[in-house]
């Protein structure tokens, strides 16, 4: 996976809304799990040292004077085995420490060597190598009267010049809080992951209606938006449901009253054209052939828009020679005064398609080019991967960029004024259009500066 495909898929990731609540109410419990815990720590911590710090100096001054002085050692690591503590004593007489390894870690941390290690070993032994390797089995208190726990690490003098620093010593709970927190992180985790999927699948809704909204987008009406519960997003999906239902009905009936009037429209049309074939020759006559020719165009253009608005049902495909296809379809309508460039690659393999539509398409492109573009007119019919591309070019003005979109809409024309004198009404771009989705394909229309390039898209079956 490439750096871009990543960052657009952690784009997409984060962009889902189900990841941003969880994200949402997980920062907000960690938040009020801060708040909270710092709150309650400022409110009982403060009070509860100054209320322990007197009984643990009350303690220490009778611990220092069961010692003795000069201090007993013997008495010392009695106490040491009775009680989680940890005493050092220095001075001129008496040198021992019970535990040397913390006072070594103590200064390592500090960046200073330990009294084992700067003057040799006196009354304690230094400790295995592995104990200094690993600092984080120090939990030992750190010095210093401000610190949370630097009243646990006190001294004291004796009358001899000993002195006595108390600490706490290797307590068997002292790994409690590192595995409270690993598990504490653990159940986070694990809570976030149960929220996630329990937000995924209540927020599975939204992934159907935007599937059926783009369904009903490309007029599929035919499979309704599944209705997974009666909440808000149920409730909305049952609504765009009855809403594409109407509008289906409503289309529906748009088409049936579309394709009524234009067969009504046929059989006064052929008399027309009868009877003005009796009136007597001359510039009139040659207007309205001319006109009634044109209002047979557009039915019959109307005709088949609405057929092809059916899809692929309204297909009648077959294996067709397509570059022989193309090919006489191109020179039937270009004439042999205009120049044309025509590559059409002879290796394609037989394709089935409707080949009385992709005549319509081929005869509507090039007669589009030939209306409005200027020789040479440049036709290539060839593949690319797993798509067929046929593209017609012209090489004449173009049109401008704000038309460039809108070009293969029903009845739009660049230049309103144009149809009337040089043809069309609009529906040629169109009609192809509705060929190419048909087909599966697309209708992809670009500026070529100059002319305009017009490509067929098709996916190779």
């Amino acid at each position: 996976m490439t750096a871009t495909a990543a960052v657009q898929a952690w784009r997409r990731f984060t962009g889902a809304l189900g990841v941003r609540l969880v994200l949402l109410f997980l920062v907000l419990a960690l938040a009020l799990t801060a708040v909270f815990t710092g709150g309650m720590q400022r409110a009982i911590g403060g009070g509860w040292r100054g209320l322990v710090r007197p009984l643990v100096a009350d303690y220490v001054d009778r611990l220092a004077d069961e010692l003795g002085s000069p201090p007993d050692v013997g008495r010392a690591k009695a106490l040491v085995e009775r009680l989680p503590l940890s005493i050092r004593i220095s001075g001129p007489q008496v040198n021992w420490d019970s535990h040397p390894h913390l006072r070594a870690l103590r200064a390592q941390r500090r960046g200073e060597l330990p009294p084992w290690l700067a003057s040799g070993p006196r009354h304690g032994h230094p400790p295995p190598m592995h104990r200094l390797m690993h600092p984080e089995d120090d939990d030992a208190p750190t010095a210093g009267d401000d610190t949370e726990r630097g009243w646990l690490l006190l001294t004291r003098r004796t009358a001899d010049g000993h002195t006595v620093q108390f600490g706490l010593g290797d307590v068997p709970w002292r790994q409690r809080p590192r595995s409270i927190g690993w598990l504490t992180l653990g159940l986070l985790l694990g809570l976030t992951a149960v929220a996630y999927f329990a937000m995924r699948r209540w927020l599975r809704p939204l992934g159907d209606i935007r599937a059926g909204a783009v369904r009903y987008g490309r007029g599929e009406f035919d499979t309704p938006i599944p209705v997974r519960g009666d909440d808000e997003l149920g409730r909305l999906a049952g609504q765009i449901n009855t809403m594409a239902d109407a509008l289906r009905h409503m289309l529906d009936a748009k088409r049936a009253l579309l394709l009524s009037i234009s067969h009504e429209l046929r059989s006064p049309l052929t008399r027309a054209r009868l009877n003005a074939e009796l009136v007597e020759e001359g510039p009139s006559r040659d207007a309205l052939l001319r006109d009634l020719g044109e209002m047979r165009e557009l039915i019959s253009d109307l005709l088949e828009s609405e057929r092809l608005a059916a899809g692929h049902t309204a297909l009648q495909r077959e294996p067709v020679d397509l570059a022989a296809l193309v090919e006489v379809a191109v020179h039937e309508q270009v004439p042999a005064d205009v120049a044309l460039e025509l590559d059409l690659d002879a290796d394609l393999c037989t394709v089935a398609v409707d080949p009385a539509r992709w005549r319509l398409l081929v005869r509507n492109l090039v007669g589009n080019a030939l209306r409005h573009g200027q020789p040479p007119l440049q036709v290539r019919l060839h593949r690319e991967g797993d798509e067929l591309v046929f593209t017609v070019r012209d090489h004449g003005p173009g049109v401008t960029p704000e038309a460039l979109s809108q070009l293969g809409e029903a009845f739009y024309r660049p230049d309103a004024a144009r149809g009337r004198s040089s043809g069309g009404v609009g529906l040629g771009l169109y009609l192809c259009r509705l060929v190419a989705q048909a087909h599966g394909g697309r209708l992809v229309v670009r500026a070529a500066e100059p002319g305009l390039a017009v490509q067929v898209r098709v996916p190779l079956r």
